[in-house]
């Protein structure tokens, strides 16, 4: 039999009886046979089709593509198969259509035959739609991301929705972020919505990014709002709810939108906001793209609750972090302070100025490991920790000691390694008497010391482990001897670690700021920060100090031999000492406590007794040095007892007292605020100044 008799019969056979579209093509791009089984020409003549180009019966179709495809197979000479075409239908104008459409090259065996290319179309459209959904829906997960920014996530989301899914689309946030309402509570219809975001950017619209102002009632947005339910809306100018939302809708209907879906932000049944989709494209919302925008909306309200959550998180920390920062320094006769802090991420730096003993001071910084509520939490105890043994007067070494050990119960050694830090601190005390200053530090920078002409002093300050591993790990201070108007410099490492530079030059950089030492402290920080730019994804803080040095008419200093008989000349020598710094209405109350501090440090202790008094601020410091280094005790002497009452009179005529110990001494001191009222018990009925008993 011919063979181009088979083939004839074959493609009569495929033409008459196949369901799918069938179509033969020439050289041209005609049509010279068609089968009406093509969901595209169901409705069209033969004379409609027969003889023309695809453009000129579906002028909505990629006829260029089909065009395209055609010569290729022609080329080639093999076959195509299931390229995808998408087009309006000839048949139904307002709806797309996906074609998969394979071409078959015929070679004829008769010399000079026409060439022709069988084209064996197939309606995908359905399952397109669906792939493209589920498409949809993967550009939503992939372009929301991990971020925590709620204008990043609405951003990523309509990014992702036009113009894949729709033409236009909006998200607009509850002002309240759901915490007004509750769970399972709807919104009130008239809560302010603010528009988060909008795309595309030239699109027409009533609101701007940044409004905030309640839908109109009663509208699909503000259904949508009070029952949680998303909903598909066929829009016309006819639409009846149109009245009560003209100045919302009016510009997108201008624009062409026929129809929208209005799907509520929803996460654990309390609402945080509208995802708005339009549409202006032929084919309008199905129930199917109803699906599509839930889930978009799910899963975009499960990063916009991440951010909220976040960003409150962030905010207590913060505040909290603020709260439990130092609040006004106190004026101090030893140093003048400025700084700044910066908490950019509520993390765990932190520093003090803790008035001591003997009008000297301590300055202390530290950062606690991580940022956040726990960060803050730790820094706060932390700090409350220093302070308590910084006024325990123990020695810089002792104190940082102590304060690893608690540092490693804060946060429990069983779940943490032995070299695992979890702060570091740098701790400076300053004499304004002595004008001796002794620096350490755990794992911190170390304190800049600038001198009054601006020159960098080094002082070589060990670096200490970081606090947290316990273990009594040992640190060791180093001391200097400070110029008057020296400058102190602490710093966390969020100061220095921006610009590009490494931590040496960044203090170098620091240092040359504060070259300038003469200028206000205040003025300095500021400079150091715009010099320095510190990071914005760390915390950071520079407290300065600049130094001072008590009077010398301020101090009376005397040493006495440790006999019984110095008692009376202490309280004479202490009497004429106030007379001259006029303060003889504190004479009395003096003359006791410290005939009670002599008294102890003879019968107790051993060598020669340190009387020492200091007129400071508005307050009388008692000091007495003996080289016992046993403390006194609080004792509750009974009516009968001829003694033990000594230190309740020290602190019964004090404002605080305690007991500070040296390397080869110990000072038992007390304060007596000159500012303040006497008690109503006048001191000469308390006691008698000629029978006082021992501590």
């Amino acid at each position: 039999m011919d063979a181009s008799i088979d083939e004839a019969a074959v493609l009569n056979a495929l033409f008459a009886d196949s369901p799918q579209g069938l179509f033969l093509f020439d050289a041209d791009h005609r049509v010279t046979r068609f089968n009406p089984s093509g969901r595209g020409v169901r409705e069209l003549s033969a004379e409609e089709v027969i003889g023309h180009e695809i453009g000129d019966f579906a002028p909505g179709f990629d006829a260029d593509t089909a065009a395209a495809l055609i010569d290729e197979a022609f080329a080639t000479g093999e076959p195509l198969r299931r390229r995808l075409i998408r087009g309006s239908s000839p048949s139904a104008p307002y709806g797309t259509l996906a074609l998969e459409i394979s071409l078959f090259p015929l070679s004829g065996s008769a010399k000079g035959a026409k060439r022709l290319v069988v084209g064996l179309v197939e309606d995908v459209t359905e399952r397109q739609a669906a792939a493209d959904r589920l498409a949809v829906l993967s550009s939503v997960h992939a372009a929301l991301g991990s971020t925590l920014e709620t204008r990043t996530i609405a951003d990523g989301l309509v990014r992702s929705l036009v113009p894949a899914f729709a033409d236009a689309v909006s998200v607009d946030l509850l002002d309240d972020g759901g915490d007004v309402v509750g769970p399972a509570v709807p919104p009130p219809h008239d809560a302010p919505l603010r528009r988060v975001s909008f795309a595309p950017a030239g699109a027409a619209r009533s609101r701007k990014d940044g409004d905030s102002r309640p839908f109109p009632f009663a509208t699909p947005y503000t259904q949508a709002l009070g029952d949680a339910r998303a909903r598909l809306v066929r829009v016309s100018q006819d639409t009846p709810w149109l009245s009560a939302a003209p100045e919302d809708l009016a510009p997108l209907i201008t624009a062409g939108v026929h129809s929208m879906i209005v799907a509520p932000l929803v996460v654990r049944e309390t609402v945080l906001g509208l995802l708005t989709l339009y549409r202006r494209r032929p084919d309008p919302f199905e129930e199917a793209d109803l699906d599509v925008a839930r889930q978009a909306a799910s899963t975009a309200s499960a990063h916009f609750d991440n951010a909220r959550r976040y960003h409150r998180e962030s905010t207590i920390a913060t505040t909290l972090h603020r709260r439990l920062q130092p609040g006004t320094i106190p004026e101090l006769t030893a140093v003048e302070t400025a700084h700044v802090y910066l908490p950019e991420t509520a993390g765990g730096d932190w520093f003090d100025v803790i008035p001591l003993s003997g009008a000297r001071v301590a300055l202390v910084v530290g950062d606690i490991v991580g940022h956040g509520i726990e960060a803050a939490a730790t820094m706060g105890q932390l700090r409350i920790a220093v302070r308590t043994l910084a006024l325990q007067d123990l020695e810089p070494d002792e104190l940082l000691t102590h304060l690893d050990e608690v540092c490693a119960q804060l946060v429990g050694t069983a779940a943490r390694s032995g070299s695992e830090e979890v702060a570091t601190c740098a701790l400076t005390v300053y004499d304004p008497v002595s004008r001796r200053c002794t620096m350490i530090r755990a794992g911190h920078p170390a304190p800049l010391v600038i001198d009054p002409n601006g020159t960098r002093r080094t002082v070589d300050v060990p670096e200490g482990p970081p606090l947290g591993a316990g273990g009594g790990r040992a640190y060791f201070a180093a001391e200097t001897e400070l110029l008057p108007g020296s400058l102190l410099a602490h710093f966390t490492q969020g100061l220095l670690d921006a610009g590009g530079h490494d931590r040496t030059t960044a203090a170098r950089g620091l240092a040359d700021v504060l070259a300038s030492s003469t200028r206000p402290l205040a003025e300095l920080c500021d400079t150091a920060v715009y010099r320095m730019a510190p990071s914005r994804h760390d915390d950071a803080v520079l407290l300065l100090a600049r130094t001072r040095v008590l009077p010398p008419d301020r101090v009376a200093d005397w040493t006495l031999p440790a006999d019984a008989s110095v008692v009376g000349t202490a309280r004479r020598l202490v009497e004429r000492q106030l007379a001259a710094w006029d303060l003889d209405d504190a004479a009395y109350a003096t003359e006791l406590v410290v005939s009670e501090l002599v008294t102890n440090a003879i019968r107790y202790g051993t060598g020669p007794v340190r009387l020492r008094l200091i007129h400071d601020r508005g307050r009388l410091l008692s000091e007495v040095t003996d080289a016992n280094s046993a403390s006194p005790h609080l004792r509750h002497a009974r009516e009968s007892d001829e003694g033990g009452r000594g230190l309740y009179i020290v602190m019964r005529f004090s404002n605080r007292w305690g007991v500070r110990h040296g390397r080869r001494d110990k000072t038992i001191w007390c304060e007596q605020r000159l500012d303040e009222p006497s008690t109503d018990t006048p001191v000469e009925d308390a006691f008698d100044i000629d029978a006082v008993p021992e501590l």
